[in-house]
């Protein structure tokens, strides 16, 4: 890519739209469009095709327009398959009649089965059922990932499928309702801190483990796998490591000087008992991340409390 390409991003102000948006400004390119900055509405098909006659783009980075934890999987689970399907849809159809150079397709871990083997192997795709708390978004990204084969394989569209890692990271969503643990939890510690609280309360037993990559590294390692990664087949992008909820929650309490007590709500869904991605096949091709938890969870904690003041 150079400074004067046109790149599309599609998100919904998220991690994955943020950080990658972010990173293009700042290195001054010209051409960076996002389906919120440039209020496209990516339901409707002819305002989408509409948009790519009009820009021409040569890179798309399609994410979800509608992601979150597992209250906000359970609250909005309609919304969930129907909106993300649709704009899915609508963005790879006028990108094959756009003739893009390249499309980035994002899919989510939450599409291998629930009782897959850890760590998660690509191969593991279809091999049985879905964690029911993630089910309606799993099934959108699911089709998403086929509909990006059959266009490679039909039309030559150049397409490649992503599974990144939970992403978190300055631009995170801290809404305490939609938001995915991480971000939920930055925003309850800093809250019980603001207020003197003597506890905060987390959803679940606190035994499930979750795996995170901080968006520095996700922006890098999806660079990288531009370059370095030619293949109709999805690849995920990891760490190799996770943590569990509970250490997570000791983590967060521990960077934001909340001296409470931290209790696990066993009544809350757990979801997935563990989600850590196989991440040898883009390790074997040279990328590994660079941005411990600890540092990646104090660096999104400082941005969360700047923001809100």
């Amino acid at each position: 890519m150079q400074r004067d390409s046109r790149i599309v991003i599609i998100g919904h102000q998220d991690s994955l739209e943020n950080s990658l948006r972010n990173y293009f400004f700042s290195r001054h390119f010209k051409h960076v469009y996002t389906n919120t900055r440039n209020h496209l509405d990516v339901l409707s098909g002819a305002k989408v095709q509409k948009f790519f006659k009009d820009i021409r783009p040569e890179y798309v980075f399609l994410g979800s327009i509608r992601s979150g934890g597992i209250a906000a999987n359970q609250k909005y689970a309609a919304e969930f398959i129907y909106e993300n399907l649709e704009a899915q849809d609508n963005i790879i159809h006028s990108a094959y009649q756009a003739k893009v150079k390249k499309l980035i397709y994002f899919a989510a871990s939450c599409i291998y089965p629930k009782m897959a083997r850890q760590p998660i192997q690509e191969s593991s795709l279809w091999t049985g059922v879905m964690e029911p708390t993630s089910e309606p978004y799993a099934v959108a990204k699911l089709a998403g990932v086929k509909l990006c084969q059959t266009y490679r394989r039909q039309y030559g569209l150049d397409v490649m499928a992503i599974v990144p890692a939970t992403l978190y990271g300055p631009g995170s969503d801290t809404n305490i309702d939609t938001a995915h643990v991480m971000g939920a939890l930055i925003a309850k510690f800093h809250q019980a801190v603001r207020q003197n609280q003597k506890r905060v309360i987390v959803w679940g037993t606190g035994k499930p483990r979750r795996e995170f990559l901080y968006v520095d590294d996700f922006v890098q390692g999806v660079l990288f796998l531009m370059k370095n990664y030619r293949s109709q087949e999805l690849i995920n992008l990891g760490v190799g490591s996770d943590v569990s909820v509970k250490h997570l929650a000791q983590l967060i309490a521990k960077i934001s000087g909340f001296k409470g007590k931290i209790v696990f709500d066993a009544s809350q869904p757990d979801g997935a008992r563990r989600k850590l991605l196989n991440n040898s096949r883009v390790r074997r091709l040279g990328w590994k991340p660079k941005v411990s938890l600890e540092e990646g969870v104090r660096q999104t904690y400082d941005w969360y409390r700047k923001e809100i003041r």
